[in-house]
């Protein structure tokens, strides 16, 4: 896979030098830098990475190590409207695998892809922690309860203007 290389505007350097720099160039607080840099700018590309190695005085790799480790972390752009299956147990014994599957048929992309409009984007996760409700599926931070593969093309009706 080929890294399209991006550049990155000096306000947004300056906003992850300040993000830092609140975190007091801390290498032992990478993780909440890392968090709070994604929040920001929604994934942590290479260039991101790079800023925040050298304010934290550290080494890329080891800032990639961690952004590779942890799955909450993303090095691609998420679609405007995120699309989340969760596949802890009882989502899974109660068909959240079929629902997926609705999912990656329906728009043609697979987990941890883009839509090429950028308006989804399709990831699987452990646990919502709202198992009364499974199969559970999250798009953006709306969270939607006892999906079925039916409802696939109905939820993401509601995001297409």
């Amino acid at each position: 896979m080929s890294h399209v290389k991006i550049v990155l505007k000096t306000e947004q350097v300056d906003e992850i030098k300040a993000i830092c720099k609140a975190f007091h160039n801390d290498e032992g607080e990478l993780i909440n830098v890392l968090h709070k840099v994604q929040t920001f700018f929604g994934y942590l590309p290479a260039e991101v990475q790079e800023v925040i190695a050298h304010e934290l005085r550290m080494s890329v790799a080891k800032v990639f190590g961690v952004v590779t480790f942890y799955s909450f972390f993303t090095m691609k752009p998420k679609g405007r409207f995120p699309i989340s299956v969760c596949m802890g147990t009882a989502c899974y014994v109660r068909g959240a695998e079929k629902v997926l599957d609705e999912f990656k048929r329906h728009l043609k992309i697979k987990v941890g892809e883009s839509t090429p409009d950028g308006k989804f984007s399709l990831s699987s996760l452990r646990c919502v922690g709202a198992c009364g409700l499974a199969p559970v599926v999250m798009v953006g931070e709306k969270v939607y309860g006892r999906v079925s593969s039916e409802d696939v093309k109905k939820i993401v009706a509601e995001y297409n203007d």
